[in-house]
């Protein structure tokens, strides 16, 4: 990938840290690739780069699928729509179609679909899709780590004078996250609710937040 050849490849790297960060409840290891790839140094590897980021394709098990904590499907949709690079939605998973990817054969990858089907995980993905597609933050910022545990992540994206933190919990129990966020209050570019930090930020269980400062 480069200037004079491809603009863009798939990130096979996070596509597998996306998944198993959730499944093994560590999300230092997407963390890890995130800033390899995008970080803040000077020696990460594709800055200002825009790689084709992906959860499931016609290629691989749906996520559906693969993830073994099904309350985690709409969170690993947040982070794909929040970290850099440029989201893509394989068809039917958008929904939660599940699929395996069986030897000799990638059929059940590829079914045909009479219709589509509307549920909460279509509304947060087109929510997560809105709120990419409006922020140059999201579209086109920086990446830094503010907050990492094994179940918590909170980072941001900056863009000008625009800035985003998105914070995810997937733990089944509130946590309560400090951190120095420089901040007063933001709006949630998913809910449109304002959160202060100076009321503190509390997680709720299995949720992600995209904060996008004023």
């Amino acid at each position: 990938m480069n200037d004079q050849m491809l603009h863009s490849v798939t990130n096979y790297e996070c596509y597998k840290g996306f998944y198993s960060s959730f499944n093994s409840m560590n999300f230092f290891e997407i963390a890890h690739s995130l800033l390899q790839q995008f970080g803040p140094d000077d020696w990460s590897l594709y800055k200002g780069k825009h790689l084709f980021n992906f959860v499931d394709n016609h290629d691989v098990a749906r996520i559906a699928t693969l993830l073994s904590n099904k309350k985690h499907l709409p969170l690993i949709y947040a982070m794909l729509f929040a970290v850099p690079g440029i989201p893509c939605i394989y068809y039917g998973s958008e929904w939660g179609a599940e699929g395996a990817k069986n030897p000799g054969s990638d059929a059940s990858l590829r079914p045909c679909f009479e219709n589509p089907e509307f549920n909460e995980l279509t509304k947060l993905i087109s929510a997560c899709a809105n709120a990419h597609k409006n922020s140059q933050a999201l579209c086109y910022g920086n990446f830094m780590s503010l907050l990492l545990t094994n179940r918590q992540f909170i980072f941001e994206r900056a863009y000008g004078n625009e800035r985003v933190l998105v914070a995810i919990n997937t733990d089944s129990v509130p946590f309560s996250a400090n951190f120095n966020a420089n901040a007063g209050r933001a709006r949630d570019l998913l809910t449109g609710q304002i959160h202060d930090f100076g009321g503190g930020s509390e997680l709720p269980p299995y949720s992600a937040q995209y904060w996008e400062i004023y």
